[in-house]
């Protein structure tokens, strides 16, 4: 109980500071590391705290997490330091980023910064010359577009339709794979864990935090749901919750931070997911997964492709979603396996492109091979090898999404027959509970109406109904593999 109060005066004091605005956060300085890496430090000012966050090559969308979101508790040398000893910058590349520090007490912001990588350093600090180094001084070069396109990549190599931002990929070729051999999240270096409330349009009973729910065992990755009072405190759920200066949603929003409001309770039960948003996205291809889907009622897994720029809106699922591997952990619906696009969040039409097979058994008995093909064309749906489904788009989506009244099927016409599934996408696993469009209001026992107001408290206050079923559950990962068409 003590550390609940120390966090909530923290939070208290940060926003106080924030308001009053009387302190300037020192600039930051960054520097891009040869031949890979970057530095971000600021001097010591007696801070207790600072963190960074930042994207690169890509705008901030206000106080957002970011590719970055790192927060330092230590100083060292005189100076607060972040560091990531993977990330390859190139000259020309640009980082949008934010500050944060405390002081006293008090929380301070410096925001909108931006730093183009015109030179390198080596690890103390002094400059590296390189073949063909960008004077401090000099513009960044813009591409000629009359240039001749970059040679293929290998001897031989038959250029793939698969797309990956900044190079050609050769056809077969494996362009990601996770074999998750690892035994901390810190090493997790391709994945970011997400931690948020999530929200609209399924409104799951959950938070994404990686504490606790994140784990690694036998080279697989494990997710494992955690009831949000046995993390914090009995009546916790009637209380609130701001995980800000955590947090990968967008900052001021309930995504952010919540209170609980008469029966709108804050989320019953901590889950884990994992993204490689910012690491690694691509177009078209062969993704691969070796999993082992949860077991209890009212869990689902999320083993999906979720779209990296929403470029045909952001609700609704107007910028789409594909399913690679999705099945309900309650006994009765554990052996119906489903996959496929997902283009908008009501039933009947939200269910209605996706195809479903049969299990001689449940589908979370053991691993098995989860495969979709993803085509400029069309998508293969497999498992364990065997193909079970093909969605064949036609002359497009919007169609048939115009017949069922989807509001944003227009939005499609601007983009290919697979519009909206035509951008680039992003990889993410996790595990999920309940929400108001997964389960049907006619399954057996269920505790919650979709469109109830109470939803999510009626879901806890049964929990004698589920709770039980969740002994010993999780979702484990074996490997991610992504190749080239």
């Amino acid at each position: 109980m003590m550390t609940s109060y120390i966090v909530l005066f923290t939070l208290l004091a940060i926003t106080s500071g924030q308001r009053a605005g009387s302190y300037k956060v020192p600039d930051a300085k960054l520097e891009a590391i040869y031949p890979k890496g970057l530095r971000v430090s600021i001097p010591d000012d007696g801070f207790s705290l600072f963190a960074f966050h930042g994207n690169l090559n890509q705008e901030m969308e206000g106080l957002e997490a970011g590719q970055w979101a790192r927060d330092i508790t230590k100083a060292k040398g005189g100076r607060w330091t972040f560091r990531d000893r993977n990330v390859e910058l190139k000259l020309g590349d640009k980082i949008y980023f934010w500050t944060y520090v405390i002081k006293n007490g008090l929380g301070y912001r410096q925001d909108d910064g931006e730093w183009t990588v015109t030179g390198y350093v080596d690890e103390e600090g002094r400059p590296v010359d390189v073949k063909h180094p960008l004077p401090s001084s000099s513009p960044v070069p813009v591409p000629d577009p009359s240039a001749s396109p970059p040679p293929v990549p290998l001897p031989g190599c038959l250029v793939s339709k698969t797309k990956v931002p900044g190079k050609d990929v050769c056809q077969g070729e494996l362009i990601f794979g996770e074999e998750f051999d690892i035994s901390n999240l810190k090493d997790l270096s391709r994945w970011v864990p997400e931690v948020k409330f999530p929200q609209e349009p399924d409104y799951p009973f959950n938070i994404y935090d990686s504490e606790h729910t994140i784990g690694f065992e036998d080279s697989s990755l494990v997710l494992t749901p955690v009831l949000t009072e046995d993390r914090h405190h009995e009546g916790f759920l009637f209380e609130s919750l701001d995980l800000t200066w955590r947090c990968t949603g967008k900052i001021d929003t309930t995504e952010c931070k919540q209170e609980a409001s008469g029966a709108q309770i804050l989320p019953p039960v901590l889950t884990g997911k994992i993204t490689t948003k910012h690491k690694f996205a691509f177009k078209f291809g062969r993704i691969e997964v070796r999993a082992k889907l949860p077991a209890g009622s009212w869990l689902i897994p999320e083993i999906n492709l979720e779209p990296l720029e929403n470029k045909y809106g952001s609700h609704r699922y107007e910028s789409g979603l594909l399913r690679v591997a999705f099945s309900r952990g309650n006994p009765s619906q554990a052996k119906k396996l489903s996959a496929g696009p997902i283009i908008s969040d009501m039933e009947p039409f939200r269910t209605q492109l996706m195809k479903e097979t049969i299990g001689i058994q449940n589908w979370n008995e053991d691993y098995h091979n989860y495969t979709m093909v993803w085509k400029p064309d069309g998508l293969e749906l497999l498992v364990d090898g065997a193909q079970y489904g093909y969605i064949n788009p036609g002359e497009g989506f919007y169609a048939l999404a115009h017949e069922n009244a989807v509001p944003h099927a227009a939005n499609w016409l601007r983009g290919t027959v697979m519009a909206p599934f035509d951008q680039l996408f992003y990889i993410s696993l996790g595990l999920r509970v309940g929400g108001v469009n997964d389960f049907a209001d006619d399954l057996p026992e269920k505790p919650w109406q979709n469109r109830g107001r109470k939803a999510m408290l009626e879901f806890w206050r049964k929990r004698s109904t589920w709770y039980p079923s969740w002994y010993n559950t999780n979702m484990k990962v074996d490997y991610v593999r992504v190749y080239a068409l």
